[in-house]
């Protein structure tokens, strides 16, 4: 898994009908000091995730092994939102404190 920001959505009208239902967002990779890489890629969001939220993303093979998703074209999908991260007692990011205001 990689951690990611989620920088937007993609909104697809026309799509295979196995993507019906899945929301698409556009996210951005981010190394282990916080700071934003840059690969990004659209990734498939079962889990609800929001703008400038930061997030689990499984890649390849590991993006259809979740139920339902077998028969999924996807390369990669959101599979959690994630509420901090710390590396070497230092606080990269805190979904609180992010969104306080």
């Amino acid at each position: 898994m990689q951690i990611a920001k989620v920088l937007g959505t993609v909104v697809s009208t026309h799509k295979t009908r196995s993507l019906t239902g899945v929301k698409l967002l556009v996210v951005q990779y981010v190394d282990a000091q916080g700071q934003p890489l840059s690969k990004y890629e659209v990734a498939g969001d079962l889990v609800g995730a929001g703008v400038s939220e930061w997030v689990l993303v499984t890649r390849g093979g590991a993006a259809r092994k979740d139920e339902g998703n077998e028969n999924r074209p996807l390369d990669a999908l959101v599979v959690g939102i994630i509420d901090t991260v710390t590396v070497e007692n230092r606080s990269l990011y805190s979904k609180k404190d992010e969104f306080r205001g």
